[in-house]
């Protein structure tokens, strides 16, 4: 089983810190940077050399806007070069300020415009469940503030229907939402979900 590589917080903030651009979004991308190095230092099956591999396990950044810490990561794993970093949102760089799965190896949906992220998810969990590919799973990051559109509402309630037992659905709760929701964990699991509060930073 090829596990994802061992990650270093600090080499993977200096590589963040390659990137510039008016529309960078820093917070948001930051946000994301704890549950990604868990996810592709620990949690992911993944192979760098083989960003189709069949068997691979699957991430979607929902909160695409942001993306960064995620291309950083992805640099960092070894899917394209770091020297891609230094372009980021440049004319013809395949780094724009929403990742993009036809220009950059390691990105599994083009994501950005908000609330589309975990549908899509759902939709990939189910067609691995579908292609007998039981063990592979799909893992889904989003915001506290993306929650507030409604297409995240209708894929959490798909899924439990489905018995989407390879899905699972990562919330970091940075409090940007200007409409209190919290406690999430009360929702989704009126929803059927399994769900529980970590400390991200821990």
């Amino acid at each position: 089983m090829i596990r994802g590589v061992t990650l270093s917080r600090e080499r993977v903030l200096e590589l963040v810190q390659l990137q510039t651009g008016d529309e960078k979004h820093d917070w948001s991308s930051l946000s994301t940077l704890d549950p990604l190095l868990v996810l592709y230092g620990d949690v992911l099956r993944i192979d760098p050399s083989r960003p189709d591999w069949e068997e691979r396990d699957r991430f979607i950044l929902s909160k695409g806007h942001g993306p960064s810490a995620y291309y950083a990561v992805l640099a960092a794993c070894g899917f394209f070069p770091v020297a891609w970093l230094r372009g980021f949102m440049q004319f013809r760089n395949a780094l724009g300020a929403h990742p993009d799965r036809f220009l950059v190896p390691g990105v599994e949906a083009s994501t950005g415009s908000l609330g589309h992220g975990l549908a899509v998810a759902v939709g990939v969990a189910k067609a691995l469940v579908a292609k007998g590919l039981r063990e592979q799973r799909v893992f889904c990051l989003t915001g506290d503030a993306e929650l507030h559109e409604g297409s995240n509402w209708e894929a959490v309630l798909l899924a439990p229907h489905l018995g989407l037992s390879n899905l699972t659905l990562i919330v970091v709760d940075n409090h940007s939402s200007v409409i209190a929701m919290s406690p999430w964990e009360a929702k989704f699991r009126s929803f059927g979900w399994d769900a529980t509060v970590v400390d991200g930073t821990d």
